[in-house]
């Protein structure tokens, strides 16, 4: 099984960037998209998806902004728009597909830091995350929530820990967070399952043309399971030659 997530930054942006084209070479089971910033009516507008996926989107009310969906092979047993939060499912953030005992999730947090509105946003829903995140936990389910999380849970996932300790997205806040996601609630870090090397980033800043090519980074996209799903991994890659938007995708494979 491989699951494809990717922070498209605009899906019709990343079509553009030939998105699709790639996509259909990548033999992908499933495929998590955040930041969506389109409803499906204007994607299917813009160009269909590559033959195949059945295709789900959980858009934001808001025109232009976060939105996440779900390609996926087979046809799910049922999908689940949002995950009960009067604030947060309007913005398009949950989206969950069903497939017998397996929950496939596109997730993707709010990011903090254009203001101190949004980032007490960011908290408040990090609070609802951890008692759904505990209730997931509790099922006899496999999950795998794949997409942005909008934080680097530690020194090794960004370039420059020291000079951003107070920034958002490595608040110690926002790490002590995922130690629970990654410890009390249960669930595992896919990637360092398999890769524990530095300099292994999913996001670089477009503020700063060269910051790519210098490799200054932070690692913000996870795939984030629960441990038996989690133990059956057998390839995780972050594909840092394409260029799509200003994430990279990852492609993992599960046994």
């Amino acid at each position: 099984m491989r699951i494809i997530s990717l922070n498209a930054n605009g899906l019709r942006a990343a079509i553009r960037k030939g998105f699709y084209t790639w996509l259909a070479e990548q033999d992908a089971d499933l495929v998590c998209i955040q930041e969506l910033r389109a409803h499906p009516e204007q994607l299917d507008a813009h160009e269909p998806p590559p033959p195949g996926f059945h295709c789900f989107y959980s858009p934001a009310e808001r025109k232009g902004y976060s939105g996440v969906a779900i390609f996926s092979r087979e046809q799910p047993d049922s999908v689940i728009h949002g995950f009960g939060s009067e604030e947060f499912d309007p913005e398009g953030r949950y989206l969950e597909a069903r497939f017998g005992k397996l929950s496939v999730v596109s997730i993707y947090v709010p990011a903090g830091s254009s203001s101190e509105v949004r980032q007490e946003a960011k908290f408040r829903f990090m609070k609802e995350q951890s008692a759904h995140l505990k209730k997931l936990a509790r099922r006899k389910r496999d999950y795998v929530l794949c997409g942005d999380w909008n934080i680097a849970h530690k020194e090794i996932d960004l370039k420059n820990a020291r000079a951003n300790r107070e920034r958002s997205g490595f608040l110690p806040e926002e790490r002590a967070w995922m130690d629970k996601v990654f410890g009390a609630f249960g669930f595992v870090d896919v990637f360092r399952e398999l890769n524990q090397e530095p300099g292994q980033y999913t996001w670089w800043s477009n503020r700063h043309p060269t910051t790519r090519e210098r490799n200054v980074g932070w690692r913000l996209d996870y795939q984030v399971a629960t441990r038996d799903l989690a133990s059956s991994v057998k390839r995780v890659a972050i594909d840092t030659d394409t260029r799509f938007s200003d994430h990279a995708p990852l492609l993992f494979d599960y046994a």
